[in-house]
């Protein structure tokens, strides 16, 4: 049985400082590492022989704006078919250089993923085939899923607060 601890220590003999903030919510072995280190990352467990990482279940963003040079975060979720084992790998990036290298050469499935990405949150993924809005129409110039815009209409005068326990 492959566990958390088994995969975490390979990757830090394998990466060193270039993994970190190693967690474990809810038993889901969660790290860290840097644009320039992630499609590696993402290729050793793939190819790895007895680990067996293949599937990219999930690629999305999250935008922090209150982290300073570390307002978004691109994670990646993975699966081993063989182990029924999953990891979840973050890469914070600064909101004045949103650049990731594309995963799309080593799953095909990050393709319409990373797409919805930078659709949503602008996140560019250098190398993409053809980076271009897949839900939203071409000519919007905002990015709908950044914490940019207040959550609710300060001019509404038709609501009562406290029924919103406010």
């Amino acid at each position: 049985m492959l566990t958390n601890q088994e995969v975490a220590e390979a990757l830090l003999e394998k990466f060193g400082d270039q993994v970190f903030d190693f967690e474990e919510p809810y038993g889901l072995l969660t790290l860290s590492t840097t644009r320039e280190e992630i499609l590696p990352l993402l290729e050793f467990l793939r190819d790895h022989k007895n680990y067996q990482v293949i599937f990219l279940t999930d690629l999305t963003g999250i935008h922090y704006p209150e982290n300073k040079n570390k307002e978004f975060q691109v994670v990646y979720h993975m699966h081993s078919f063989v182990h029924n084992f999953r990891i979840r790998i973050k890469v914070s990036l600064a909101e004045s250089d949103l650049h990731i290298p594309t995963a799309t050469g080593l799953f095909a499935s990050a393709n319409w993923m990373e797409r919805e990405t930078y659709d949503f949150f602008g996140i560019l993924f250098d190398g993409h085939p053809n980076l271009i809005r897949i839900l939203n129409i071409e000519e919007m110039d905002y990015f709908p899923m950044r914490k940019e815009f207040p959550m609710e209409d300060a001019t509404r005068e038709d609501k009562t607060d406290a029924l919103f326990g406010r």
